[in-house]
Parts: structure tokens; sequence; C-alpha cells
């Protein structure tokens, strides 16, 4: 299916920066990407799915879960995982295009 993937900045991933980014906690904060519960269940995905997301740049895997958001609308704090997904392209700017990202999403490995 296809899907608009906006990368964020949390509370929690803040926070884990500042404790450190090699242990479990702070990689299951950048691997869960929330869905819409509509969404999860049109995919075929509950929670704990692993999903793979691709864009034109790249793809990756992440944990699903639903979650308080827009229809067609996927988030993911920033991470290794949506580094993957992005381009080099900067449109002048100096930084990569990193929100709004058309992104097609199928089902790896069914959750919990």
């Amino acid at each position: 299916m296809r899907f608009v993937l906006t990368p964020i900045r949390s509370n929690k991933q803040g926070v884990q920066i500042n404790v450190g980014k090699d242990g479990a906690a702070y990689d299951a904060i950048v691997n869960t990407l929330t869905m819409h519960p509509e969404d999860m269940k049109e995919l075929g995905a509950v929670a704990g799915a692993t999903v793979r997301v691709r864009t034109e740049n790249g793809e990756t895997t992440f944990q699903c879960k639903d979650g308080n958001v827009p229809r067609g609308l996927l988030f993911v704090p920033y991470g290794p995982p949506t580094c993957l997904l992005m381009g080099g392209d900067t449109d002048g700017t100096g930084m990569p295009t990193s929100k709004g990202w058309d992104v097609d999403v199928e089902v790896v490995e069914s959750g919990t």
C-alpha cells in the first residue's frame, strides 16, 4: 500500500539520545512506525508486525504500532532506519528532504 511517511522527533527519542544511542531502548524507539488503526487493518498488519517501507532511494523495516495519526500518514522517529530512506538531493539547501516521502509499505512478518 502507498502512504506518506513523516519522520519526526519524539520526546522519548530526545531523552534517549542523552542517555545513549547504542542501546536497545533507542533502537526500539527509532525502529517503531506509528500508523492509523484502519490503515493497519487494510494493510493486514497488527501491532508488533514487521513492515517493509520503500522509497525511491532505499528500504528498511520497522515494527508497526497503531496510534492517533491521520489516515494515510505514517510517523517514525528519525534514526538510522530513516537515513536508509533518504536521498542525497538537497534542492540547494544542504539538507536532504526529510519529510513527506511517498512510500510503499508491505507486511513482512505478522506480529503478536
